[in-house]
């Protein structure tokens, strides 16, 4: 280690004194501009504004703009190694799976809604696919699924 230091505090090399030189002779030929950044190209606004968003027709409401969603569940729904069954007639399969305010309801085909606290929202969007239609009243929902 000392001796790499005294190497450095002595006279500098004929290698060193050259390459100094040579340095010393080229910093000037550097042509101008060289190394420096290239300015920014003015920016200009472009003159065509395209509308991005889907026509009117396409586009789905918001979660916050509907009162609810609902999905028809044909095979049995067990919970907990439970089967649910309706609390009124007994009905245990082809439910309709109401998601409102936070809460699920399950009606069964003879129109006996229960709520079911064992499930939650994200249950429902992980069992839910895309929404095929919206509806502007509960009944007209109901008709389109069938119930």
């Amino acid at each position: 280690m000392f001796h790499r230091i005294r190497r450095r505090t002595q006279q500098p090399s004929e290698a060193q004194r050259q390459f100094a030189e040579l340095h010393a002779r080229l910093q000037n030929q550097v042509p101008p501009g060289f190394g420096v950044p290239p300015a920014e190209a003015e920016r200009t606004e472009p003159t065509t504004v395209v509308d991005d968003f889907l026509p009117p027709e396409l586009r789905v409401p918001s979660h916050n703009q509907l009162d609810g969603k609902m999905i028809s569940w044909k095979q049995p729904l067990v919970l907990n190694g439970e089967m649910v069954s309706c609390a009124a007639c007994g009905a245990y399969r082809d439910w309709l799976i109401l998601s409102t305010r936070d809460q699920i309801w399950l009606r069964c085909r003879a129109g006996h809604q229960q709520q079911e606290t064992r499930l939650d929202t994200a249950w429902y969007n992980r069992n839910s696919g895309p929404a095929d239609a919206t509806h502007a009243t509960f009944e007209d929902c109901l008709r389109h699924l069938g119930h």
